[in-house]
């Protein structure tokens, strides 16, 4: 086993270089990808001992029939494919192997997931529930207002930088998936409450260029976003199950259902195609059928 786990563990740090120099994926993003990488390679160790050339579609079958076992959700189980399928992907470019074992696997059948979406008068509510007599608080309610207000990833909430606010312009400059930027308006509230929590902040011993810090002075992790707005969201009564990305698909569903154009949400959202907004929405089909129908005909 030990030679073949060499073997994996090569493909490992080359893949990686790939992902992150070639792709340009976002460090997150390729942690993920690698996370499933090395669970899928330690399976197949595990299994048959063989390097990732000998993998055969029936392995990746039966490792998925496994996840299946476990109680893996589809869904979950269909972006593991995705990961098994871009590795393989990867050693096709480089001439690796021939024929990749993942193409003709077929993904597990889910329907459409779609998460809790809160109304405007529950995010007024929750925003509402912080206290702004200290600076957290001020903080707090400048990043939930920001969060909805332009519909950020908690990535791009937590990555702000001073420089990313251009409030003269009336817009932030925000980094998305693959270092991707674009240009997202914002509203004077939530400007307003950036501007109050920058006037009150301590200074920054570290990443002073961040917009939003902890009680230390460096940036504020993902983990702690998802803290504060869960906390908010219980002081204000509400029973829904709360994340950042509940105020991101609220900002989607609030635009689309306004009557804003899905080509605009689509890129206030950041996604690359029109499929993955449509996601995002509780649009019925046959409107958002017409809609992009429409679009292509232009």
């Amino acid at each position: 086993m030990a030679e073949n786990l060499k073997k994996w563990d090569d493909a490992g740090r080359r893949y990686r270089t790939y992902l992150k120099l070639e792709k340009r994926l976002a460090a997150n993003t390729v942690d993920a990808y690698l996370r499933d990488f090395r669970q899928f390679a330690h399976y197949v160790l595990r299994m048959w001992d063989v390097p990732p050339r000998k993998v055969e579609r029936e392995m990746i079958e039966r490792y998925l029939a496994r996840l299946y076992d476990r109680g893996r959700e589809k869904s979950s189980q269909a972006r593991i494919l995705s990961g098994i399928r871009s590795f393989f992907g990867y050693l096709l470019l480089t001439d690796e192997i021939d024929v990749s074992p993942a193409d003709l696997v077929d993904p597990p059948k889910a329907g459409r997931h779609l998460p809790d979406v809160l109304t405007t008068e529950e995010i007024d509510r929750i925003i509402a529930a912080i206290d702004l007599s200290t600076v957290k608080g001020l903080r707090d309610r400048a990043m939930l207002e920001l969060l909805y207000a332009c519909g950020l990833r908690v990535s791009e909430l937590v990555s702000l930088r001073l420089g990313d606010l251009f409030f003269g312009e009336g817009y932030i400059r925000v980094t998305g998936k693959g270092d991707k930027q674009r240009l997202v308006p914002i509203n004077d509230l939530a400007r307003e409450r950036i501007l109050a929590y920058l006037d009150e902040r301590r200074s920054a011993r570290r990443n002073e260029e961040v917009v939003f810090l902890n009680n230390r002075g460096s940036q504020l992790t993902r983990v702690m976003i998802f803290t504060i707005l869960r906390a908010a969201a219980r002081r204000a009564g509400i029973e829904k199950r709360i994340s950042p990305h509940t105020f991101r698909h609220s900002f989607a569903t609030h635009l689309l259902e306004g009557g804003a154009d899905i080509r605009q949400v689509q890129e206030l959202l950041g996604h690359e195609n029109i499929g993955t907004t449509e996601i995002y929405t509780h649009l019925d089909n046959e409107h958002l059928r017409r809609t992009v129908e429409d679009h292509l005909k232009l």
